[in-house]
């Protein structure tokens, strides 16, 4: 069955090419090319030679730019992207790339922001997170524009999570701090006040100033007052108390404490972690002193 989808594929591609290498009318025959081209993709993707179905769909999006369809031609990269995951993310996120530039040459500026954060996702995948930020932060700029604030936050908490794996704390604070004071005034987003400002206060502490730690931990207090109540607020003042102390079991205590019953995700444990190391380290350092 596989091998029959695959001869009617390449009948149907061949069928296409020769519209397009004929006479007849310019748009009539990139119409009847385009139509062979789409049945063509399809019998490759039934037979899953996805490479094949992928290499059609972006024929097919020429032919629809020749038509002047360019939301037709970015729907065709989105598909011969949607092919290329299976098998080339490489050649996804330039197929995605190329849609993401149509959708803005249209104004379809929700579209774009779709496909600018999908490809963020599949650079998080290959785990290069500074490629992965561009796209979070583009995508979150345009659904912004949009005014679609929900889709803006989870972006800009994507930039706000690599940027720290990648020691820019200073930006991933700003961020979780703007999300966090934003859903202050969302009662849908109210109960993620108290990790977004955790997280921010992690990557307070992963910068190591005591001061800028302990003010933080107060103008948290100040933004919600309901913070003060919680166990997020309590680890960070005994986190800060153990940073200030330099004191590692104080330290990891709080820790044990506080994930013994809200299980600390593997960011955050990640961050702690590079904390720990940093006052080790001043422990050592003091003891090859005395």
């Amino acid at each position: 069955m596989g091998d029959q989808r695959i001869l009617k594929g390449e009948e149907f591609e061949g069928k296409a090419e020769k519209k397009i290498k004929g006479w007849g009318l310019f748009g009539s025959k990139y119409e009847d090319a385009a139509e062979l081209y789409q049945n063509a993709a399809n019998s490759f993707k039934l037979a899953k030679t996805w490479d094949r179905a992928a290499i059609v769909y972006i024929k097919l999006a020429n032919c629809n730019v020749k038509l002047g369809s360019k939301h037709e031609a970015a729907m065709a990269y989105v598909d011969a992207a949607n092919c290329y995951k299976k098998t080339s993310p490489k050649q996804a996120i330039s197929c995605l790339d190329e849609a993401v530039n149509m959708f803005l040459e249209i104004n379809r500026i929700n579209m774009a922001a779709r496909y600018c954060k999908e490809i963020g996702e599949l650079y998080e995948q290959k785990q290069i997170f500074d490629e992965a930020i561009v796209y979070f932060e583009h995508s979150a700029d345009l659904y912004q524009t949009e005014e679609v604030a929900t889709s803006a936050s989870q972006c800009r908490q994507k930039v706000a999570h690599f940027s720290a794996q990648l020691g820019k704390y200073q930006k991933a604070i700003q961020i979780y701090e703007e999300v966090a004071s934003y859903s202050l005034n969302n009662n849908l987003l109210k109960y993620g006040v108290r990790g977004h400002l955790l997280n921010a206060g992690i990557c307070q502490l992963c910068k190591g100033d005591i001061v800028a730690i302990k003010n933080a931990v107060e103008k948290y207090q100040d933004l919600d007052p309901t913070f003060s109540r919680t166990r997020e607020c309590k680890l960070l003042t005994d986190l800060a108390d153990a940073v200030d102390e330099e004191d590692v079991a104080k330290f990891t205590a709080a820790i044990k404490e506080f994930d013994s019953i809200s299980k600390l995700d593997a960011w955050r444990t990640t961050l702690l972690l590079r904390v720990k190391e940093n006052l080790k380290a001043k422990e050592l350092e003091e003891d090859d002193l005395t």
